[in-house]
C-alpha cells in the first residue's frame, strides 16, 4: 500500500484527508521518524509525542500565512517531514543538511528560529501585536511544552499577554500525566459551552443589557463572583483565567478528531486563549515510551533493541565531573548540585540518587539556578552548578549581580563548553569565555583531560572561596597527557613541551588539535614549545614573559569566539608588559558568526581549528613572515 505520507508535499495536502486517513498517517509519521532518527540520531521521544498535534494544527491554520511558534524548537520534526522537508530528513542535523531545531532560511513554514526555551509565549505575542498594527488576519499560536512552562520567561509573557488581550492561542503540551476520563469528559462539554459562538456574543448581549438598567453594574459584578466561584470549582486552568487566558482543556493530544475540533473552534476567540492538551512523551516506541529522558536526545540506534548502535569505551566529561563530585561530597557536606532540568544529561543522576536531600532540580530556570546557588554559598555551602555553556548565557546578569558582585563561591561546571555539533547555532558553546572572563572576580579555568577536570573541581571547591567556572566539552573525556598533571595553582599555565621560536598556547580541550599540530611542525624540524594554559583568567602573565623571550610568534587556540576570547586577552597582556614589539601574536579561534549543525571534527575542519588545519595556518604564517 503506498504511503500517504509520500503524497504531503506540504501543509495544504493534509486538509484533504478524513480523520482515518489522518490517523493512518500518524502512524506513518512515526514510523518514518523512527526510521530517519535511528540514523541521523536527534530529538526523538518529544517528537513521537506531539504527532497527531502537529498534524491538528497544520490541518486547522494556514501555513505559512498563519504562524506557529515552537517553543524550544526541537519537537518540530514533524512539523518539517509535513511542510516539504520530507525528501531532506536525511540529512537532518549533518553538515549542510536541515537543521534539527525550526529555521526560516529552510522554510516560509518556520515561523522563527528557536532552541532555547520558554520564550514562545513572547514571540507569539509579539507577532500578534504586530499583525494588528499593520492590519493583519493571520492566525498565531506557540506551542509549549510543561517543562518550559517551569522557565520565567513563560509566565511574563502571560502575565503581558493577558493585559494586552490580543487573539492567539497558546497550546499547552503537557505530557507528564496521563488523560482522567472522568475530568476530560466534563471538560470537554465544558469547553464546548465556553467557546462556543452563541455563547460567547449572549454573553456579551447580557452584559450589555444589564450595564443599561440602574442598578445593573452591581448586577454584573456580583454574577462575575458568582461566576468565578462556580470556575473555581470545575476549571482546571485558573491560573491562566487569572492571568486573562481562556482556558481550553484538558484535551487528549492523540485525538486527532478532539484536536482539530478544538483548534477550530478557539481559533476565532477574541483574546488570548490556551489549550491544555495531554500527550505521552515518545509515544508508539515502547523503548522512549518507557525511558522518555533517555530517548529526549540519541545518537544513532538499532530500532529493535533501542541501543546506540555504537558506544565509547572511554567515559564522557559529563560523567567523569559528576563521578568527581561524588567523591567530593562523601567528605563534605557542605557540597550541594543544581541543576536546570539537567540532571542526567550533566552528569548528576548518580549524586541526586546518593545525596538527595543535597541535590536540587530548578527546572528550566537557569536564572533562578544561579540566584538561588549564591544564598547557598552565602550561606556557606559549596554550590555546584552543572549546566550546558548554551544555557548558562541566560543567567548572565545573575551571574554578575548575585554571584560576582558578592564574590561568592559558586563552582559553575559548564558542560558542553565549545563546539557541540548537531544542535548547531542556538547550541554552540563558544562564547562562555568572552562573557565569563569581564567579570569582575570571576575565575575561568580550562581542563585539558580528564584528570585535569578532577583536580580543577576539587582545586574550586577546597582551594578558592570566590566564584569560579570550569569549562569542558562535550564527548568522551581524553586522556592525553594523563601522566603530566601537576596539582592545580592558581593562574598558573604548565609548560608540556619545551621549544624555541613558535609557541602554541593551548586552551583546554584544544590540547588534542593543538598536540596533532606540534608533531606536524616537528616532522617538518621545527621545535614548537607547547603550552597548556589551564585558566582562561587569570592568565599566567609570568608564561606570557618567558613564552615572549623564548618564540618570535605565539599561536593561541581556543574552542571560543576570537571576541573576548583568551587570544585577546594574551594580546592585550602582552601590550601591557611591552612586549608587542619582540613576538607576533597570532590568535586562532572561531570568527564572529553563528556555527551551523555538523560534527565537531567537520566543523573543526571547516573553520580551521582541526589539528591539520592549525598546522597549516602556522605554517604558512611564519614561512611567508620569515
Amino acid at each position: 500500500m503506498k504511503r500517504l505520507l509520500d503524497s504531503v508535499k506540504g501543509p495544504e495536502d493534509i486538509r484533504k484527508f478524513n480523520i482515518n486517513q489522518l490517523n493512518r498517517l500518524a502512524v506513518e509519521l512515526r514510523a518514518f521518524l523512527l526510521e530517519k532518527v535511528s540514523e541521523t540520531g536527534g530529538h526523538l521521544a518529544s517528537n513521537l509525542g506531539i504527532v497527531e498535534l502537529t498534524i491538528a494544527l497544520l490541518y486547522c491554520l494556514d501555513l505559512p500565512k498563519d504562524k506557529i511558534v515552537w517553543d524550544v524548537g526541537h519537537q518540530a520534526y514533524v512539523h518539517k517531514i509535513l511542510t516539504g522537508r520530507k525528501d531532506r530528513f536525511d540529512s537532518l542535523r549533518q553538515l549542510d543538511g536541515i537543521s534539527g531545531f525550526p529555521k526560516p532560511s529552510e522554510s516560509d513554514c518556520d515561523s522563527f528560529t528557536a532552541g532555547h526555551s520558554s520564550t514562545s509565549i513572547s514571540i507569539a505575542l509579539g507577532f500578534a501585536y504586530a499583525r494588528d498594527l499593520l492590519g493583519g488576519n493571520e492566525k498565531i499560536a506557540a506551542v509549549i511544552g510543561d517543562g518550559s512552562m517551569t522557565g520565567g520567561v513563560a509566565y511574563e509573557a502571560l502575565n503581558n499577554a493577558g493585559r494586552y488581550n490580543k487573539n492567539f492561542i497558546v497550546i499547552l503540551n503537557d505530557n507528564q500525566m496521563s488523560i482522567s476520563d472522568n475530568v476530560g469528559a466534563l471538560s470537554r462539554h465544558l469547553n464546548e459551552i465556553r467557546t462556543d459562538t452563541k455563547y460567547l456574543e449572549a454573553k456579551d448581549d447580557v452584559k450589555k443589557f444589564l450595564n443599561s438598567l440602574p442598578a445593573g453594574a452591581p448586577m454584573v459584578d456580583t454574577i462575575k463572583r458568582t461566576k468565578k466561584r462556580i470556575k473555581y470549582m470545575f476549571v482546571q486552568g485558573v491560573i491562566f483565567e487569572e492571568l486573562g487566558f481562556k482556558y481550553v482543556g484538558p484535551v487528549d493530544g492523540h485525538n486527532i478528531e478532539e484536536l482539530i475540533s478544538t483548534i477550530n473552534r478557539v481559533k476565532n476567540i477574541n483574546g488570548p486563549v490556551l489549550v491544555h492538551v495531554r500527550t505521552k512523551k515518545g509515544k508508539g516506541y515502547k523503548y522512549a515510551e518507557n525511558n522518555p529522558a533517555e530517548y529526549h536526545g540519541v545518537s544513532p540506534f538499532d530500532i529493535k533493541t533501542g541501543k546506540p548502535s555504537s558506544k565509547s569505551a572511554l567515559p564522557s566529561y559529563s560523567s567523569v565531573f559528576g563521578k568527581a563530585l561524588e567523591k567530593l561530597a562523601e567528605k563534605d557536606r557542605k557540597i550541594i548540585a543544581v541543576s536546570a532540568a539537567m540532571c542526567s544529561s550533566t552528569g548528576l543522576a548518580g549524586f541526586s540518587k546518593r545525596f538527595p536531600e543535597r541535590f536540587f532540580d530548578v527546572g528550566i530556570a537557569e536564572q533562578h539556578a544561579v540566584s538561588f546557588s549564591a544564598a547557598f554559598a552565602k550561606s556557606g555551602f559549596k554550590p555546584v552548578f552543572a549546566v550546558y555553556s548554551t544555557f548558562l548565557q541566560r543567567a548572565y546578569d545573575e551571574i554578575m549581580q548575585d554571584v560576582c558582585l558578592q564574590g561568592l563561591h559558586v563552582v559553575f561546571g559548564i558542560d558542553r563548553a565549545g563546539i557541540v555539533g548537531s544542535d548547531g547555532e542556538t547550541h554552540q558553546g563558544i562564547y562562555d569565555i568572552s562573557y565569563l572572563s569581564h567579570m569582575p572576580n570571576m575565575t575561568v579555568m580550562l581542563p585539558k583531560n580528564r584528570t585535569e577536570l578532577e583536580k580543577m573541581l576539587e582545586f574550586a571547591l577546597n582551594g578558592m572561596s570566590s566564584p569560579v567556572a570550569i569549562r569542558y566539552p562535550r564527548g568522551e573525556a581524553s586522556l592525553r597527557y594523563a601522566d603530566i598533571c601537576p596539582d592545580i595553582e592558581y593562574g598558573k599555565a604548565e609548560i608540556l613541551k619545551d621549544g624555541c621560536k613558535i609557541a602554541i598556547l593551548s586552551a583546554g580541550s584544544m590540547l588534542e588539535q593543538t598536540d596533532e599540530a606540534v608533531k606536524l611542525l616537528e616532522n617538518d624540524g621545527y621545535s614548537p614549545m607547547l603550552v597548556n594554559l589551564r585558566f582562561a583568567k587569570p592568565l599566567d602573565r609570568e608564561m606570557i614573559n618567558i613564552v615572549c623571550e623564548k618564540c618570535g610568534y605565539i599561536f593561541t587556540v581556543e574552542d571560543n569566539v576570537l571576541e573576548g576570547g583568551v587570544g585577546s586577552t594574551v594580546l592585550e597582556t602582552a601590550n601591557e608588559l611591552g612586549l608587542l614589539d619582540k613576538v607576533k601574536i597570532c590568535p586562532i579561534a572561531f570568527p564572529d558568526r553563528f556555527i551551523e549543525h555538523g560534527t565537531r571534527n567537520e566543523l573543526y575542519d571547516r573553520y580551521g581549528l582541526s589539528g591539520l588545519k592549525i598546522y597549516g595556518r602556522i605554517k604558512e604564517r611564519v614561512e611567508n613572515n620569515g
